[in-house]
């Protein structure tokens, strides 16, 4: 029965509703815990539901309208029905019995429909000539915007969180006190009416209505589970009612929904709407499928600079095989990708219930089968002689992201669309063991190609991903990628001659200390379609 939302505001009464303080919530510490009800939990479009307790400025100020503050559209009607409609739910929880000392607190300070006010005389709001707040501040005025405009452009859209000092209570932030927490789960699920059978567990019990949004982040308001019946008719002509086509239970829904943006935002990748997750249904931790062999042996930073190539791809199996001590022989491992068609549906692109052995050696054969010696990863290290420091490039032997990968076909500007795509059709890849695509493989390599289009750091990278995946996709053929002496073919030996070319001009142009790209690399393009 909560949800997460970022704060800007924070206002401090007394256990009588008496204003005290205020200020400006910092970027760093806006996260707020809020309680919130199905309706208010994934709100969306004109006419938004109110959340019962922290919220935006129309819902919690009797006096916005008065200073000039704008409601959302679906309010125009009855400007106070946001404020009225807030005011409604505090109260019936106060007179409940789950009531708690900190909701009638502020139930008792803002029905004296003066928080707008108390802000202005802090400065935290400001107001034009006119006497109304500003929505948008005026870069040719004189003076400084304030602290609250520079956090979030236009101040009346604020989002208001509250702290109760109360004589005795240790905990007076709304959003960390346990006991509130309680209260407003006790009080809402006495409103639940109507049971039904669960097809998650197979009991008869309290349904939900709505299903939670904001599984992949804060801001995110698609929704997995939903049944809209105003449009697109999404069960009637089949169904009475939407319970009828598919019925979960409130506290189920809550749960899994809770469990599944924790998994997400711990341990999951995430790339705008996109987010992919794996994890052991035990609780064990195991490696994720969209990091290369660096992040699979933690950050980047935690690895010795001084470790060869080779050892950084040794200890990388060696990991692999100390998880899979770890994992008990039936362990289950579930690798999830969800995707966002709109801004309010999401949809589950890619699932996998897989033994935990099994998904440990498909990782392994994946980061055997498409590794490669790389160079641009960089990690910060101290210089011993000054103390400074200083970024030192960290080669490694071992496969590349599907994000890295992603990047290296299209470019570090790829679309949005485009990247998740590719990403989502790597992990069969990975997990399943399938062959890459061909597409995918020439991508990269007509970029690695095209050198001169790149920045040298870009082209290497590049270069060294396109030379993994190329080795990936031609495994059967158990191609030697060293040097081979008795290749007599003449695509062959004028490559070498192209090296040997460009390694000569390189050393020209260093001795005559100019800085340009040398002839042999401004023809590479021309040279691999016509060698």
């Amino acid at each position: 029965c909560h949800t997460t939302q970022m704060a800007h505001v924070e206002i401090v009464i007394d256990g009588g509703g008496n204003f005290l303080r205020v200020q400006v919530v910092p970027k760093a510490e806006a996260r707020t815990i809020i309680p919130c009800t199905e309706a208010s939990g994934g709100r969306a479009g004109s006419k938004p539901e109110r959340h019962p307790l922290c919220d935006k400025f129309q819902y919690i100020a009797g006096d916005f309208v008065k200073y000039g503050g704008v409601v959302t559209s679906g309010y125009a009607k009855d400007p106070r029905e946001p404020f009225t409609k807030y005011l409604e739910i505090l109260a019936e929880w106060s007179a409940s019995e789950f009531k708690h000392p900190k909701i009638s607190a502020i139930l008792a300070y803002v029905r004296k429909e003066s928080v707008i006010k108390n802000l202005i005389d802090r400065q935290i709001l400001i107001l034009n000539e006119q006497g109304t707040l500003i929505t948008e501040w005026d870069k040719k005025s004189d003076g400084e915007p304030t602290e609250l405009i520079k956090l979030i452009g236009d101040q009346t859209a604020a989002f208001v969180r509250w702290v109760v000092e109360i004589p005795g209570e240790l905990e007076p932030r709304v959003w960390k006190d346990t006991s509130l927490w309680q209260s407003w789960i006790g009080y809402y699920t006495t409103t639940k009416q109507e049971s039904a059978l669960c097809y998650v567990t197979g009991e008869e019990m309290l349904v939900a209505d709505q299903h939670p949004a904001k599984i992949t982040n804060d801001g995110d308001k698609a929704k997995l589970i939903s049944s809209n019946d105003n449009t697109n008719f999404t069960f009637r002509g089949r169904f009475k009612t939407a319970s009828e086509a598919a019925a979960v239970g409130f506290e189920v829904t809550q749960k899994a929904h809770s469990a599944l943006r924790w998994l997400i935002s711990r341990q999951g990748y995430r790339k705008e709407t996109l987010a992919v997750v794996a994890w052991a249904t035990s609780g064990q931790p195991i490696p994720q499928p969209t990091d290369d062999s660096l992040a699979i042996l933690g950050l980047e930073s935690q690895v010795d600079p001084e470790d060869t190539a080779q050892n950084i791809g040794r200890q990388v199996a060696s990991l692999l095989a100390g998880y899979r001590q770890k994992l008990a022989p039936s362990e289950h491992v579930v690798v999830l990708a969800i995707d966002s068609a709109t801004t309010g549906r999401s949809a589950i692109v890619y699932y996998r219930d897989l033994n935990g052995s099994d998904f440990l050696e498909r990782l392994l054969d994946w980061q055997k089968t498409c590794a490669w010696l790389h160079r641009y990863v960089s990690v910060e290290v101290q210089d011993p002689n000054t103390g400074k420091s200083r970024r030192k490039p960290l080669p490694f032997i071992g496969a590349p992201s599907p994000a890295d990968i992603a990047r290296a076909a299209y470019g570090d500007r790829v679309d949005g669309k485009l990247f998740k795509a590719t990403v989502t059709r790597l992990l069969p890849c990975i997990i399943d063991g399938q062959p890459l695509p061909r597409d995918l493989m020439e991508s990269t390599y007509r970029r690695a190609c095209n050198r001169i289009a790149q920045e040298r750091w870009e082209w290497e990278k590049t270069l060294s991903i396109a030379c993994a995946l190329f080795n990936k996709y031609a495994q059967k053929e158990k191609y030697r990628m060293s040097l081979d002496l008795e290749r007599k073919t003449r695509d062959y030996l004028y490559g070498r001659l192209l090296a040997l070319a460009e390694s000569l001009e390189d050393w020209a142009l260093s001795s005559a200390n100019e800085k340009r790209e040398s002839n042999a690399a401004r023809l590479m393009q021309r040279f691999s379609e016509h060698p």
